[in-house]
C-alpha cells in the first residue's frame, strides 16, 4: 500500500489521491452489454440459453430451478451453516421489521388533511453473484426487506449452477421463483421479460462490471426497470488512532481486498507507528488466505494516508465518501457527528465490516465509488413507493381556496384558479 502525507499534498493531488480508478474499457463493456440486451429482448429464452453457453461455467436447458432440486441443495449442506443463515435472517428481519412506515396523517389547516402513505413495489428481481464468491448473504439482503414490504411477485436470477447455500437462503427467505441465469443476460430477462422469466420492476443487487452496465442500461429506457442504486468496485476506509489494534484493521482491510482485483482498500491513521504494523500484519495475515492473489491485486492499488488529527482524517472519510467505514479510535462514537458520507458505518474494535456484511442486521448492499454522498443503504423503503393523500371539507376549501386562487393568478393559470373559484361560489349559493 502507497503511504502519503496528506499535510504534504497540494489540494489538487489530495484530490487526485481520493479519485477512483476507471472502470475498465467501460466503451467496450457498453457495446457488449447493449448487444446482450438487444439479444435476450428480440429473443427470449432462446438468447439467454446461447449467451449461457458463451458465458456461464455450466449453462442449462431449463432456467427455473426446481423444486427438487432445491430439495436437493438442503440436503446436501450441514446444520452449522443452516443454522447459521437462519441466525443471520432472524437478525436481519429483525432490524428491516422496524423500518415499517406508520402512515402519516397531518391537518394543516382547519378542514385540510394530508397523508403520506406508502405499498409495496409489485414485481422485484433480485440478482445473486455466483462465479468463485457465491454469496447467500446477498440473498437475505435482497429478499427479507422484498418479503417484509409485502412485493406481490420476487425473481431472483444466479448464475448456474446455483450453490446449495444460495437456494437454501432464497428458501427460507421464501423467495419461490429462483432462475438458474446470470450476467447482463439475467438483468436483461428481468427488465424485460422472457418466456420463462417474469418482468420486473425494479432490480437489486450487486455484480461485476458487465451486470453493473447492464443495470445502468435498462434503468434509462423507459421499458425497462427501476434499479436499486449505481455502484462500482467494493471498497473500506478505515480511520484508525494509536489505540487500534494493528491486527484487526489488518483483517478489515484485508476482507475487502479479496472481494476483488479493483476493490478500494484505504487506511486513515493519525500514528506512523499503527501504519508500519499494519503493514507487517497485512504481509503475515495476506500469506495465509486463500483469495492472496487477487487480495494482493488490490492492496498494490491501494492507500495509507496519514493525518495530523482525527477531525483531519474525518474531513478525508467525508470527502472520499466510502462504501464501508470503519472507525478504531480510543473513543469512536465521538466522531459520529462529525462523520458525514458513507454508507454503513463499524465502531469500535470489536465490529469487523464481516459482521454487517453477513449477520448483524443492517443491509449491506451500499452505495459505492463515491455515491455515498447522495445515496443511501438499501433498506425497507427501496422496495416501497410513497404516495401521498389530501381531503378537504367544505370548512377546509373555504379557508384555503382564496390561497390557491391567489397563486394560482400570480401564475397565468387561469383553470387551476377556477377549480377553487367554482367551489368556493356553489358553497356560498348553498350558504344564502
Amino acid at each position: 500500500m502507497q503511504t502519503l502525507i496528506w499535510k504534504t499534498l497540494s489540494p489538487a493531488q489530495q484530490a487526485d489521491v481520493l479519485t477512483r480508478p476507471a472502470l475498465g474499457d467501460e466503451a467496450s463493456i457498453g457495446n457488449l452489454v447493449k448487444e446482450i440486451i438487444g439479444a435476450v429482448r428480440a429473443r427470449g429464452d432462446e438468447a439467454l440459453r446461447e449467451l449461457a453457453q458463451r458465458f456461464e461455467r455450466a449453462p442449462r436447458e431449463q432456467l427455473r430451478v426446481s423444486e427438487a432440486e432445491t430439495d436437493a441443495a438442503c440436503a446436501r449442506l450441514g446444520d452449522d451453516i443452516k443454522d447459521a443463515i437462519n441466525a443471520a435472517i432472524s437478525n436481519i428481519n429483525a432490524f428491516h421489521a422496524a423500518q415499517v412506515q406508520q402512515i402519516v396523517r397531518v391537518e394543516t389547516q382547519p378542514g385540510v388533511v394530508c397523508e403520506l402513505r406508502t405499498q409495496p413495489i409489485s414485481r422485484v428481481g433480485l440478482y445473486v453473484p455466483g462465479g468463485s464468491a457465491p454469496l447467500p448473504s446477498t440473498v437475505m439482503m435482497l429478499a427479507i426487506p422484498a418479503r417484509l414490504a409485502g412485493c406481490r411477485e420476487v425473481v431472483l436470477c444466479t448464475p448456474s449452477p446455483a450453490s446449495d447455500e444460495i437456494l437454501f437462503a432464497a428458501r427460507a427467505c421464501g423467495v419461490k421463483q429462483v432462475f438458474a441465469i446470470g450476467g447482463a443476460q439475467a438483468i436483461a430477462a428481468m427488465a424485460y421479460g422472457t418466456e420463462s422469466i417474469p418482468k420486473v420492476d425494479k432490480i437489486f443487487g450487486p455484480g461485476n462490471a458487465y451486470v453493473t452496465e447492464a443495470k445502468g442500461q435498462v434503468s434509462r429506457d423507459w421499458r425497462g426497470a427501476a434499479i436499486d442504486m449505481p455502484a462500482g468496485p467494493s471498497e473500506v476506509l478505515v480511520i484508525a488512532d494509536d489505540s487500534a489494534n494493528p491486527a484487526f484493521v489488518a483483517s478489515d482491510l484485508l476482507s475487502q481486498a479479496e472481494h476483488g482485483p479493483d476493490s478500494q482498500v484505504v487506511l486513515v491513521t493519525t500514528s506512523p507507528r499503527l501504519a508500519d504494523a499494519i503493514s507487517g500484519e497485512l504481509k503475515a495475515q495476506l500469506a495465509r488466505l486463500s483469495r492472496r492473489d487477487i487480495a494482493a491485486k488490490a492492496l498494490g492499488a491501494s492507500l495509507v494516508i496519514l493525518c495530523d488529527d482525527l477531525d483531519e482524517a474525518c474531513a478525508i472519510s467525508n470527502t472520499y465518501a466510502p462504501e464501508h467505514l470503519i472507525v478504531q479510535t480510543e473513543a469512536p462514537r465521538d466522531l459520529l457527528g462529525k462523520l458525514e458520507n458513507a454508507g454503513s458505518i463499524f465502531l469500535g474494535q470489536w465490529t469487523p465490516e464481516s459482521v454487517g456484511d453477513y449477520a448483524s442486521g443492517t443491509n449491506h448492499t451500499l452505495p459505492t465509488y463515491g455515491y455515498a454522498r447522495t445515496c443511501s443503504s438499501l433498506g425497507l423503503a427501496d422496495y416501497q413507493r410513497r404516495y401521498t393523500v389530501q381531503e378537504l371539507s367544505a370548512e377546509g376549501i373555504k379557508g384555503l381556496g382564496p390561497i390557491v386562487e391567489r397563486i394560482a393568478e400570480a401564475e397565468g393559470l387561469d383553470a387551476h384558479k377556477n377549480a377553487v373559484t367554482l367551489r368556493l361560489k356553489a358553497l356560498q349559493k348553498g350558504q344564502s
